[in-house]
């Protein structure tokens, strides 16, 4: 039987699930520009979505990281990132009247997340190799 070599697809995974690390950890380090784009729609207190979104994105770094659990890890974070598509939409909007750069950098994050979930379908995918 040949040993597993890392390729490319391990490392894109690798990359994928530091991503979702570093962000999760963020969620809890820094917690109020979190907090500050949770949609009002959803009931409670914004800051229990930020621990909770903060968690989920934690879980799925690990799914993504054990090669066992990395199909699954990786399909939900390609649902992850589509649902958390509306904060990105409340960010841009709450941030029309900011200064150019920060208003522009709201904006940016809303075309971000295809690519986002695109990579997250192709690690699932090359999971299965």
């Amino acid at each position: 039987m040949a040993e597993h070599l890392p390729g490319r697809s391990d490392r894109s995974a690798g990359l994928l699930a530091r991503l979702l690390a570093t962000a999760g950890t963020a969620h809890f380090v820094v917690p109020g520009p979190f907090d500050a784009i949770v949609p009002k729609i959803l009931p409670g207190n914004p800051r229990a979505w930020t621990y909770a979104s903060g968690a989920v994105e934690l879980a799925l770094a690990a799914g993504i990281a054990l090669p066992r659990t990395r199909r699954a890890g990786a399909l939900l974070a390609a649902g992850f990132f589509a649902g958390v598509f509306p904060a990105n939409v409340k960010m841009a909007r709450d941030w029309r009247d900011r200064p150019a750069p920060l208003r522009k950098a709201a904006c940016a994050r809303l075309p971000l997340q295809v690519p986002l979930v695109l990579w997250a379908l192709k690690v699932s995918r090359d999971a299965d190799r």
